[in-house]
């Protein structure tokens, strides 16, 4: 096992801004685990991890509505390191096939609640179940959900988007009550909340509008804007939900 470089683990890294993140970590001379659902069909993933090589990045398979993978996923990666500086849970679901964000109460569906809270906001606290043990060294690391503002009670002046607004408000609280609980065992962890602002992906693609400009930020600015949070956060900060830009937003 070599702990002498930086170790991340990207959960969610087969598109968007998790496959950019560790394009950027990797670039920079981190080992990245990267996590998906299918590495079988993640082309691109794969792609990245052949061109530099099993010894600084590996693809498992995880799946954070299935918790068994979320274990099998934490033992694999102990075969590879012992330790983690860096964790971020970037998988989100906003809309699918059949459904999208709620306009009013009259589209509520249960099974979409359930689907949408068990991506967004079940998923990151089994992740942090089992690769709590990771983080149990003295070293300064970093644990990180990539939320939502639509997520914050105190900003919502709008309504409506009641599955993905609920999942990033109880994933928020998730990460408070995680900042708590693991600060007391893991002394030199960072537990923060982040939201990337809007990035061209497929869960903003929808909403882009027809007419004016895309003002959405590239994937690769997205990517860089969080992993300078990342690298400038300190101790004080964790239990904290910042933006993009460095602001700190209200729970």
């Amino acid at each position: 096992m070599d702990s002498r470089r930086p170790t991340a683990l990207i959960q969610g890294a087969s598109r968007g801004i998790g496959l950019e993140m560790t394009r950027q970590l990797l670039a920079d001379g981190w080992r990245v685990a990267a996590t998906c659902r299918t590495p079988a069909t993640a082309s691109a993933l794969r792609d990245v991890a052949t061109t530099v090589g099993a010894t600084q990045c590996r693809v498992f398979a995880l799946d954070v509505s299935e918790e068994d993978t979320v274990g099998e996923a934490a033992s694999d990666f102990a075969e590879w390191t012992d330790r983690l500086s860096l964790l971020v849970n970037s998988a989100g679901v906003l809309h699918g096939e059949d459904f999208g964000p709620e306009r009013r109460l009259s589209q509520v569906r249960p099974d979409v609640l359930h689907k949408v809270f068990a991506v967004n906001a079940f998923g990151p606290l089994l992740v942090a179940k089992h690769f709590e043990r990771f983080f149990l060294h003295k070293e300064r690391a970093v644990f990180a959900n990539v939320s939502a503002r639509v997520g914050s009670i105190g900003d919502n002046h709008a309504g409506g988007w009641y599955a993905y607004r609920a999942s990033k408000a109880a994933q928020n609280m998730f990460t408070k009550g995680l900042s708590i609980e693991l600060g007391r065992r893991a002394k030199s962890l960072i537990v923060l909340a982040v939201h990337p602002g809007t990035v061209a992906t497929e869960l903003s693609a929808p909403f882009v509008p027809r007419r004016g400009p895309d003002t959405r930020f590239t994937v690769e600015r997205g990517a860089s804007q969080l992993l300078e949070i990342f690298r400038e956060a300190t101790l004080e900060d964790s239990g904290k939900f910042f933006a993009w830009d460095g602001s700190e937003i209200v729970w």
